[in-house]
């Protein structure tokens, strides 16, 4: 009930400036004000990746609980896991206000924050009383602005949150910090990989975050390092620089990265990609437009294990959880798949352009 009211008020908290609705959004949420999810989740939805039990496939992306302060009520919201952060080794304001825009019109965002946090040791401090997690918690990595050790940077911040989490993403493709995206370079991203594995205290499954803007070469050598490097995965993908045609936002032309419902396709035909170059030696997740069963199911198909959203969620609400997870339970069965691990990867032999059809390259 408190769910369904809490996503009846979105319309009036979006009439807010962004970024206040979203640090009231998040109030609201510590104080209970968004309810918790009821009964079980169906079993179809189930599985175990990297030693993990997620009850269901859908969890939010890292960028909603950038500092860790409404972790657990997340959590009981009914999402099959949560990924906190971005996390930087030290706190920074990030860029000049304003620096989020809704594009009401188009079901989109565009941010530009540019990783502003609390630090590490704000995020360990509300991360180390919370005790066992109802469903996986994973910690987003990131860089501040200033850094002149990137490989060194995130092995302190894998360091420091690894006992607190169940998995880390190594986030090295926001647009919005100044040559973060180049150490997607297989050189680059090697060097990170290798720092982080040897900083771990004790075994976390690490996933790689990468640009929906990346070309074919430069994601295979993603994927090929990703594998090399002992990553778990591949997060496909974090927002996009590009602009596809028909927006109709006055604030379409901001400058930042894009996410929401014009990212779907392209997000997806580079899902399918990284899933043919994987051959099924990584776990991928799929992030980028997802606001149905139906689209969570056409991620899988394409190759994801999981799906991640965010930007639905701050349109939708709370209710838009379970109603999620029943729409994709009926899709699935509607499509004669007994489990999510029948259907991933159905479709990731199809062209990209089955997936472009209203986002030319």
């Amino acid at each position: 009930m408190l769910s369904a009211l809490a996503s009846a008020l979105m319309p009036l908290l979006q009439r807010l400036e962004p970024e206040r609705a979203h640090a009231l959004a998040l109030l609201a949420l510590r104080a209970g004000l968004a309810g918790r999810a009821k009964g079980e989740d169906d079993p179809i939805l189930g599985q175990t990746l990297c030693g993990l039990r997620f009850p269901n496939p859908i969890g939010l992306a890292a960028g909603f609980d950038k500092n860790a302060v409404a972790v657990f009520e997340l959590m009981r919201l009914g999402f099959g896991f949560i990924e906190a952060g971005t996390v930087t080794l030290h706190p920074q304001p990030g860029n000049p206000r304003p620096r989020l825009f809704r594009l009401v019109e188009d079901q989109a965002i565009i941010n530009r924050m540019g990783f502003n946090g609390a630090g590490l040791a704000e995020v360990l401090k509300r991360l180390a009383p919370l005790g066992p997690h109802p469903v996986p918690l994973g910690a987003n990595l990131g860089l501040n602005k200033e850094s002149k050790s990137p490989a060194q940077d995130y092995a302190a911040l894998a360091a420091g949150l690894a006992p607190y989490v169940d998995y880390l993403t190594v986030n090295v493709s926001s647009p919005n910090t100044p040559g973060l995206r180049a150490l997607q370079a297989p050189g680059s991203l090697a060097e990170l990989l290798s720092s982080i594995v040897q900083a771990l205290p004790i075994p976390r499954p690490i996933f790689v975050k990468i640009a929906p803007d990346l070309d074919e070469e430069t994601l295979e050598g993603v994927v090929e390092t990703a594998v090399a490097g002992k990553a778990a995965g591949l997060i496909v993908a974090n927002t996009t620089l590009a602009r596809p045609p028909g927006l109709r936002s006055p604030f379409a032309q901001e400058a930042g990265g894009l996410s929401g419902a014009p990212l779907f396709a392209l997000s997806t035909a580079v899902l399918a990609r990284a899933s043919a170059l994987a051959r099924g030696r990584l776990v991928l997740i799929g992030c980028g437009g997802v606001a149905t069963g139906r689209q969570a199911l056409a991620k899988i198909r394409a190759g994801a294990h999981l799906v991640q959203l965010y930007t639905a969620f701050a349109y939708a609400g709370p209710a838009l959880i379970p109603r999620i997870k029943r729409q994709l339970a009926e899709a699935l069965r509607q499509e004669g798949f007994t489990s999510i691990s029948e259907a991933v990867g159905a479709d990731s032999h199809k062209p990209a352009d089955a997936f472009l059809k209203n986002f030319p390259e």
